[in-house]
């Protein structure tokens, strides 16, 4: 056992969504379709886990003061689920506490804790981490990975780079995938207000729309598709298998975003800003088109009101997300996910 250990992992951004769990009822993560994401390893959240004398509690939670780091703002419930799941990793490895010790866990993020991309996916992948390094665990990446979904189903994504799979037979390294030297990313921030409704409750408010008749299998046949598509995105025929992908992420994101409009009772996370994004995403291509080399971005909205876009790191995509950022700097701020 260490006396302390610090660890940091990426937020990721799902390409082929994580959204309607089997089993809700009993508090699983195990979810009704397999996932793809792409890691934002320019949003981080680092974890610190120490041994303290010992504390009124067994664990206990502060932020993480280090330069070039902002604290997250933890909701009570927030920090008694964040430390509920410490307690799980401690014993799920088989550890315990010393008399008279108790654990701090210690967090913060490397990206502006304002900028509404405040990602349970990374805070729990890096508190896993750091839980399992401070007792020195021999788990697999795989075996963390697996652990860690039980905090946040997606959190098992952010321990593979750039790209992670998350299937019936867990999570792992999606391979043979562009590199993110080949890749751009952007969030572009049009609403960074704390949700109306939590990715939890939307969980277990999506299977109440006829629309999730069929959407695990929709989204098994999009992931088919799309891992082939960006597979093939190097090759000869890649722009036209880039472009496809492209298609396939734009159905995606709309698929989900249909299933919460469609529950009962129906919500959205959309705002005007959101389809103001989107449409300009849609005249840059059509402006852009006309080219048999270009390569559209893929364009996505997680469950909020932000646009995640990934592009080709090639001289057209690079003119077109200036265009982009130039146009949206009015109403909405951009960030980098890929520094």
């Amino acid at each position: 056992m260490k006396s302390s250990f610090q660890a940091y992992a990426p937020s990721n951004i799902a390409l082929i969504k994580y959204m309607g769990k089997l089993a809700a009822e009993t508090g699983s993560n195990r979810p009704a379709n397999s996932s793809l994401s792409f890691s934002l390893n320019g949003f981080k959240t680092h974890v610190r886990a120490s041994v303290v004398e010992g504390a009124a509690e067994p664990f206990t939670w502060a932020p993480l003061r280090k330069a070039g780091l902002q604290a997250p703002h933890l909701s009570e419930h927030g920090r008694v689920r964040f430390l509920r799941h410490a307690e799980r990793v401690m014993k799920r490895i088989g550890a315990g506490l010393p008399s008279g010790k108790s654990i701090l866990i210690e967090s913060a993020n490397d990206f502006p804790s304002d900028c509404g991309l405040a990602s349970s996916a990374s805070s729990f992948a890096a508190l896993t981490m750091a839980v399992a390094g401070l007792f020195e665990s021999t788990f697999t990446t795989e075996e963390l990975a697996d652990l860690s979904r039980d905090g946040s189903g997606s959190s098992c994504r952010s321990f593979f780079s750039p790209w992670g799979v998350w299937d019936a037979e867990g999570a792992r390294a999606a391979e043979g995938l562009p590199g993110e030297d080949k890749l751009w990313h952007m969030a572009l921030i049009v609403d960074d207000s704390l949700k109306r409704v939590s990715s939890s409750e939307a969980h277990k408010r999506v299977t109440s729309s006829l629309l999730f008749r069929g959407r695990p299998e929709r989204a098994e046949e999009r992931l088919r598709q799309l891992m082939d598509c960006l597979r093939r995105a190097s090759g000869s025929d890649g722009v036209h298998a880039w472009n496809r992908a492209s298609e396939i992420v734009w159905a995606e994101s709309w698929d989900m975003h249909a299933l919460f409009e469609t529950s009962e009772p129906g919500f959205g996370y959309m705002v005007p800003e959101s389809l103001r994004v989107l449409n300009l995403i849609r005249e840059l291509n059509l402006k852009h088109g006309g080219s048999e080399n270009y390569r559209k971005p893929l364009v996505t909205l997680d469950a909020g009101p932000n646009v995640h876009v990934i592009g080709w790191r090639d001289e057209q995509s690079e003119q077109m997300k200036e265009e982009l950022t130039t146009r949206v700097r009015s109403f909405a701020r951009v960030e980098d996910g890929a520094r």
